[in-house]
């Protein structure tokens, strides 16, 4: 199940943000105990190569939309 403690962290946010809107899944980098302040992910890209610039474009419109909406 998912840790209670990570479901009100930014980086678990645009994880599920991420999933949920792209099919892309990443692991919330405060699952590895990050430096306090600082938000990341952690992934493994492991598409055939002929797919992996769609799955590239694909995050990074979610990135740019994600960053539109919710970014300072």
């Amino acid at each position: 199940g998912i840790n209670a403690e990570y479901m009100g962290a930014p980086d678990f946010f645009y994880c599920l943000q991420l999933l949920e809107e792209t099919g892309l899944v990443v692991v919330p980098g405060s699952g590895f105990h990050q430096k306090p302040g600082s938000f990341h992910f952690r992934t493994t890209i492991l598409p055939p190569e002929d797919v992996l610039q769609e799955v590239m474009d694909r995050f990074s419109t979610f990135h740019c939309a994600f960053m539109q909406k919710y970014g300072n």
